[in-house]
């Protein structure tokens, strides 16, 4: 099992980001490589399960493991065919914006697949 962390920082503000990250029908919007979302509810809460589904069709599984709004953190794991990642994400206050940091957990050769478009979607994120 491998590790990735990644940042961005942007001048969203922070609130706008958290908002972005627990709203599933926002994901595509700043993260590119998502289609869509199929899940319940319009925000993600503990125990929330759906589906992302890629640009090119392809569906992962997933389940949110926590959602801490007070400190803008949230965890989920992402299941695609046998590849399994635990993905952890927080959002930062910032003097003019905000960051985020992404922690990812899985085997090297995904989270090297996974790098370069996670870190754009980051990007576009915090972007303002």
């Amino acid at each position: 099992m491998a590790v990735l962390t990644l940042r961005a920082e942007g001048a969203a503000p922070p609130e706008e980001v958290w908002l972005r990250y627990v709203t599933p029908a926002c994901w595509p919007s700043w993260s590119p490589q998502i289609r869509g979302v199929r899940v319940d509810g319009e925000r993600i809460a503990a125990g929330t399960r759906g589906e992302v589904v890629s640009l090119f069709g392809v569906t992962a599984a997933f389940v949110v493991e926590s959602v801490d709004d007070e400190r803008w953190r949230w965890a989920w794991r992402v299941r695609l065919g046998p590849v399994r990642l635990r993905l952890c994400h927080e959002v930062r206050r910032l003097p003019g914006g905000s960051a985020t940091v992404l922690r990812i957990e899985g085997p090297a050769a995904a989270l090297a697949a996974y790098a370069g478009p996670a870190r754009w979607a980051l990007g576009r994120l915090v972007r303002g």
